[in-house]
């Protein structure tokens, strides 16, 4: 019986009713990663989110991530990283690729070290890397799927039909999950779509939850004078990486729209990435040079925060989204949404609870962002259901989650081992 058919056969823990109790045992778990903190992404902040939690339920973390030369990566100082030399990647100044004569050599570094199971973040070198290891171990591999690459490599590869990245995107996720003991993905509409690519690997949904400290408001004020923005201007915020597949062309588009009925309406655009030259030549383009801030990447525990304070709406277009974490960031400080409901953003936004289900027209996102703003008691009242939903979404129950979930497939390897066959050299 394989592990795959064990895990089938068990009912997997539901989204509440996990206590630590679940996991006395003091587990040690290898994460490999190709990207992490200094890289600001979606990635970096679930496992740094994880670790935390997985720490408070007596399980260690070890992450193998890449170097990131000529940056600070002082953060590291906590145990448990081990950073690889690591290449530039082309056409992708933010990111690394770890040389693989390192993770060839990685269970060698790691000799003296026990791992109850391996969890790949990415499926770059770390899939590979993180199986082998694995297997040379003896112990499980899984992953969490954490980008949809169906909607996201034609922005990148322009010079190959969009069909045929698709259906390279479509093989390589069935390849790759079909390697794995199970795949961890953030969201059930995620998890739908990689059982429609024919994955009949285990899927268990469990989504990044929210520390604490998310929940802690800046001062707005304080941001806005910073970055020159008068009290009364109203502010649309998108915080992200200023990638192609984040459709923030969408918004400049949009904002063009919306500044006709709203002149004191300003797009302030939070984050950096490749796309961002073009954004701003297309800000230009619009007119809209006064009425969009370009303000970067800001530290999440300082000026991220007042950024999210000084604004009135969050606003998202993106259709690639496995989860959506900064649509919770944002109502966790009871900022209101107003988000397109695709793919795993769709979990926050349908149930309207301090979110607005956006129109996939600028001219229609804009009329309904124009609405909002004209509505301050619905704009205070989303503030406040946004807040008690982000709640729900808190990151001790999604790890406590997740650490079941690695004992469930502990104690369904164990189950297999007890089946196979003694040899009669035994």
């Amino acid at each position: 019986m394989t592990l795959a058919k064990v895990l089938m056969g068990q009912r997997l823990s539901g989204r509440s009713g996990v206590h630590a109790k679940h996991v006395d045992r003091r587990l040690h778990l290898l994460m490999v990663t190709d990207v992490y903190f200094p890289r600001i992404n979606g990635v970096s902040t679930s496992i740094q989110t994880f670790r935390a939690d997985l720490a408070r339920l007596g399980m260690r973390t070890t992450v193998v991530a890449p170097d990131y030369p000529g940056t600070d990566i002082a953060a590291d100082d906590a145990a448990d990283i081990i950073r690889l030399p690591s290449r530039a990647v082309p056409l992708d100044p933010e990111d690394r690729l770890m040389q693989w004569n390192s993770l060839a050599h990685l269970d060698r570094r790691l000799a003296g070290t026990d791992f109850d199971l391996v969890h790949v973040q990415t499926p770059f070198a770390a899939h590979y890397a993180g199986l082998r290891f694995a297997r040379a171990r003896g112990i499980s591999c899984i992953a969490t799927y954490h980008t949809h690459f169906e909607e996201y490599l034609f922005h990148y590869i322009r010079f190959l039909p969009r069909r045929a990245l698709r259906f390279a995107a479509r093989w390589l996720a069935r390849h790759q999950c079909g390697a794995l003991d199970a795949v961890v993905v953030p969201s059930q509409p995620m998890a739908a779509t990689l059982r429609d690519y024919g994955i009949s690997t285990p899927l268990q949904v469990i989504a990044t939850g929210l520390p604490e400290s998310q929940f802690v408001r800046g001062d707005g004020k304080r941001f806005r004078q910073a970055w020159g923005i008068a009290p009364e201007r109203k502010v649309a915020l998108f915080v992200g990486r200023t990638a192609h597949e984040k459709n923030i062309g969408f918004l400049l588009e949009m904002m063009a729209l919306a500044r006709q009925q709203q002149p004191q309406l300003m797009l302030v655009i939070a984050g950096e990435g490749p796309a961002l030259p073009a954004l701003r030549r297309q800000a230009s383009a619009l007119r809209l040079d006064d009425d969009v801030r370009f303000v970067g990447y800001l530290p999440r525990a300082g000026s991220l925060r007042d950024c999210y304070a000084a604004a009135d709406v969050f606003t998202f277009a993106s259709h690639t989204e496995t989860q959506g974490l900064v649509l919770l960031e944002a109502m966790a400080i009871g900022l209101p949404v107003l988000a397109i409901a695709a793919l795993g953003a769709a979990e926050i936004v349908l149930p309207r609870r301090g979110a607005v289900a956006a129109a996939d027209t600028p001219q229609a996102f804009a009329e309904q962002l124009v609405t909002l703003l004209e509505r301050p008691a619905k704009l205070a009242a989303m503030a406040t259901e946004a807040v008690a939903f982000a709640r729900e979404w808190d990151a001790a129950t999604q790890a406590a989650r997740l650490a079941v979930f690695y004992r469930e497939l502990l104690r369904a390897a164990a189950a297999i081992d007890c089946t196979q066959p003694v040899s009669a050299s035994r």
